[in-house]
C-alpha cells in the first residue's frame, strides 16, 4: 500500500487535480479526483514493474515523506 497525496490545482493549470506518491517520487494528473487517482495507480504500477524490471530495490514508504497541511491524503 502507497500513501498518496492529492492537490487541488490553480484554475489556469491542465488538469483540476494532481496527485502524487512522495515516497516513490512520482506524480500524475486528472480532471478529477477519481480519474487523478486512477492515473496515480497505474503510474505506481508501471513504476514498480520497472524498478523490478532492472533489479532496483522497491522503495519502503517513508511516512516523513508525508506533510501533515495536505487537503485530501489516501492511502492505495
Amino acid at each position: 500500500m502507497r500513501r498518496i497525496i492529492i492537490h487541488h490545482t490553480d484554475p489556469d493549470e491542465a488538469a483540476a487535480y494532481w496527485v502524487e506518491c512522495p515516497s516513490l517520487g512520482i506524480a500524475s494528473m486528472g480532471d478529477t479526483v477519481e480519474e487523478a487517482v486512477r492515473m496515480i495507480h497505474e503510474a505506481i504500477a508501471l513504476h514498480l514493474e520497472d524498478l523490478a524490471a532492472h533489479g532496483e530495490p522497491i522503495p519502503p514508504e517513508d511516512m516523513e515523506t508525508i506533510p501533515n497541511e495536505q487537503q485530501l491524503v489516501l492511502d492505495v
